[in-house]
């Protein structure tokens, strides 16, 4: 094993972790017969297996549920050592939301994870004591007396439930386990090596693992399966879970499991939970509540449980009224819902609410993107949008300072869709190469091509005699991309384009891209945007699903064949090669050569024509809010939004108002 391939993963908790890279405890806590079990033990496990019956390897039934309480090798965090205070417990947050199901959203930044990235983007273990990886062998080992929020054991048991019950049960994963534990095809084998101990195994080293568990989206491999056997199959027998399910007026047992298997979704307060705040409320209804999770695996160093607020709530507000009961102090946190024009709106309100603005930058490739369709059905524009000159005219008939000065007061970047200046795989050449803007360049380009022919009002002329009339598709909510597109639609007149917007609902633009019925399609660019070598280039080629640059090969790269079309394109090949290559290697310094290749081949090629990035998030916090960053990178992916900044070391100062306090 080499010392990179475990480097970025292996160890303790951020804080007083424990050494490197110790081998996987062999002991058999839990086991009947082992050494240390009681009789009394082994009797009350052999009664719990006569009358319950369990699948593959399955562990005693846990001792009935205690008092929520943290584990006993809680996660300690030393906040001194990132210049942070040391807080007192106790408040309510109050936060806005534009629809009920938004608060979903606070398992994103609520951000508790198996591993997770912390504030400078490197991967840790969180829920998990530690992690040992030694080739594609991944040892998990729990925290001792970790306990869900009902005070239940958390142990190896919700592994291998997840892992034989959910994830491998037809009737609740019809397409079986996710695609990240798919290595050359091959599932790993699980192994549940004692209540505390669990190991995944692959021939080769799989890179996409860890990344995954600390996504923004939880895939939550694990599942309170005390709470979840009630309503299973398996457990209860299909007839009499299917009975169950029927007296909800649900259709079988699979739909009430997924009902109530709800860690994502946070809209059932029965089901236990490990993150930091337990919902309390259930829908339908205009304000949640969430409270302080007792049995939470973090403290600081002075052996305060975290979260240290002891409560969220969540108000339903209209879209259109975010910003005015923001500025009105309605909210003490916010900042989804909020954008850059609402800025000075949200200025103003500051002095007399007693908040503050803070403004972080958004780590995206580029705030508006457009993305010619080289695998469009219409067969004109497949071959001008693939040929390199006609996208490289498109990037600079583009006047990007005059974009930027409208859409971000000047203040972002302009250039190709690609990284900031923060990630360790930046360099300029990627945000300029081919993105100046250059009309006579442009024009000499696609007079190169043979589009010289005009029509009446000046528009060219495609090879097929049709003017040459670009429609963009884009999505009707973004408002920032439609703005854009007015003043693009301007640029590129002076080149004799035509560019025709098609704002629509978000699920009809990707239906038809998927379809292949898109020529252009103007969205946000590069998610990931601030990566480290280790985080998965999936976005650059088209391994990732539904993308617009070409959907079809996407479709077949996702169906491994069975749809969509196969990559015809070499250089699109190379990035599918590359990307291939990335997974087979746990090599960072490989892994950051991969990703600086496949960055130079977009901007080489123009896949995507970005234009401006650097927009600032708005995240209002009330002045006595302490703990939050004046500034930090702002992204779904990987900052889970705020997620990395901890919302759990956020605290009232001692001096707080306590007007807000007590609401």
């Amino acid at each position: 094993m080499s010392e990179r391939s475990a480097g970025p993963f292996s160890g303790t908790g951020e804080e007083g972790g424990r050494g490197l890279l110790q081998p996987a405890r062999e002991t058999d806590r839990g086991f009947a017969g082992g050494t240390g079990v009681s009789r009394r033990a082994l009797i009350a496990g052999l009664g719990a297996a006569a009358l319950l019956y369990r699948p593959g390897k399955a562990f005693a039934e846990s001792p009935p549920a205690d008092a929520p309480a943290p584990p006993e090798k809680p996660f300690v965090i030393d906040l001194a050592a990132r210049g942070r205070r040391t807080g007192t417990a106790g408040g309510t947050i109050r936060t806005l939301i534009a629809k009920a199901r938004d608060v979903r959203y606070l398992s994103v930044y609520g951000y508790t994870r198996l591993v997770g990235y912390d504030a400078a983007l490197q991967l840790r273990p969180d829920l998990l004591e530690r992690i040992d990886v030694e080739g594609g062998v991944f040892t998990f080992t729990l925290r001792q007396g970790h306990r869900w929020s009902d005070g239940h054991p958390f142990t190896s048991e919700d592994f291998r439930y997840y892992w034989e019950d959910v994830a491998n049960e037809k009737a609740l994963s019809p397409e079986g386990p996710p695609v990240f534990f798919l290595v050359d095809g091959k599932l790993p084998k699980v192994e549940f090596l004692d209540s505390v101990t669990i190991r995944f195994s692959w021939d080769r080293p799989n890179p996409m693992f860890l990344p995954a568990l600390a996504a923004p989206r939880d895939p939550l491999i694990y599942r309170p399966a005390h709470y979840l056997k009630t309503v299973h199959a398996r457990y209860l027998g299909k007839e009499a879970a299917d009975a169950k399910a029927k007296a909800l007026k649900l259709r079988g047992w699979a739909a009430l499991h997924n009902r109530l298997d709800d860690n994502y979704e946070l809209n059932n307060p029965d089901c236990p939970t490990l993150q930091g705040w337990v919902p309390r409320t259930r829908s339908p209804a205009t304000r949640f509540r969430f409270e302080r999770n007792r049995s939470y695996h973090r403290v600081d160093t002075a052996g305060t449980q975290l979260p240290y607020v002891d409560a969220i709530v969540m108000d339903v507000a209209s879209q259109g009224l975010l910003v005015a009961k923001t500025n009105a102090g309605e909210a003490d946190l916010m900042f989804r819902g909020l954008s850059m024009p609402d800025i000075p709106s949200l200025k103003e309100g500051e002095k007399a609410h007693g908040y503050r603005t803070n403004l972080w930058p958004v780590a995206r490739g580029s705030e508006i993107a457009l993305y010619p369709n080289l695998t469009t059905r219409d067969p004109g524009w497949r071959a001008l949008n693939r040929d390199v000159r006609y996208r490289q005219a498109l990037s600079l008939a583009i006047d990007r300072r005059t974009l930027n000065n409208t859409l971000l007061f000047g203040l972002g970047t302009e250039g190709n869709d690609t990284i900031v200046a923060d990630s360790p795989l930046y360099t300029p050449e990627l945000r300029t190469l081919h993105a100046g803007y250059d009309p006579a360049g442009a024009a000499r380009l696609l007079d190169a091509i043979g589009l010289t022919g005009r029509d009446g009002s000046g528009i060219r002329l495609m090879p097929d005699g049709r003017a040459m009339e670009v429609v963009v598709d884009s999505d009707g909510e973004a408002e920032m991309v439609l703005d854009a597109l007015l003043l693009i639609t301007e640029f590129w007149r002076e080149v004799g384009i035509r560019l025709v917007t098609k704002p629509q609902e978000r699920t009809n633009l990707h239906r038809r891209s998927i379809g292949g019925m898109t020529v252009m399609v103007a969205a946000q660019g590069l998610d990931l945007a601030v990566p480290t070598a280790i985080m998965p280039p999936t976005e650059l080629s088209p391994a990732q699903p539904e993308h617009y640059a070409w959907p079809l090969w996407s479709a077949n790269v996702e169906s491994r064949g069975k749809s969509g079309e196969a990559c015809d394109v070499p250089e699109v090949q190379h990035l599918l090669d590359l990307d291939r290559e990335w997974r087979h290697t746990d090599d960072a310094e490989r892994q950051a050569a991969i990703w600086r290749e496949m960055l130079m081949n977009h901007a080489q090629n123009t896949w995507v024509i970005g234009t401006v990035a650097g927009a600032l998030q708005p995240v209002v916090a009330a002045d006595r809010l302490a703990n939050l960053p004046g500034r930090a990178l702002y992204a779904w992916d990987p900052t889970a939004l705020i997620g990395v900044q901890r919302l759990d070391e956020v605290f009232w100062d001692k001096g707080a108002d306590t007007r807000a306090e007590v609401r």
